[in-house]
């Protein structure tokens, strides 16, 4: 098992990221939503050439295949808590342990065609969630 992430990455949200520039301040819904859609593209794209694969580069990185399950999870868990955000007055969100995940899902042993259609399928539901956002609801 890998070692567990304890960074607290909630500071990307008020500063661009020094390792791959992604600054939140300067995106919009559709920004969103249409970087989205590539990124589910791109998932797509690596299944069809062979790059999504089980076997970690070495101990404390994931696989590719484990990233793609991760990122299908988020986009789950993103979505779910956005719809608790605006019909709850005070939602709570239960903790996701993604380490906890990818160990007991057994990511690395997920079938990457499977994978990469849920990854698209939580994709498009994320963005038809943030594109549905009424101006208030932001």
């Amino acid at each position: 098992m890998i070692t567990p992430e304890t960074k607290d990455w909630t500071w990307v949200l008020d500063r661009p990221c020094p390792d791959c520039g992604f600054d939140p301040s300067a995106w919009g819904v559709t920004a969103l939503s249409v970087r989205l859609g590539e990124n589910a593209s791109a998932w797509q794209r690596s299944l069809r050439e062979g790059r999504i694969q089980p076997g970690r580069p070495d101990s404390s990185t994931w696989s590719s295949l484990e990233y793609a399950c991760h990122l299908r999870d988020a986009f789950g868990h993103l979505d779910r808590r956005i719809g608790l955000m605006v019909t709850e007055e005070d939602p709570q969100f239960a903790f996701w342990d993604q380490d906890a995940s990818a160990n007991d899902e057994h990511y690395d042993q997920q079938d990457p065609v499977v994978v990469v259609a849920e990854l698209t399928a939580a994709s498009d539901a994320l963005a038809a969630r943030l594109e549905g956002l009424s101006a208030a609801a932001w």
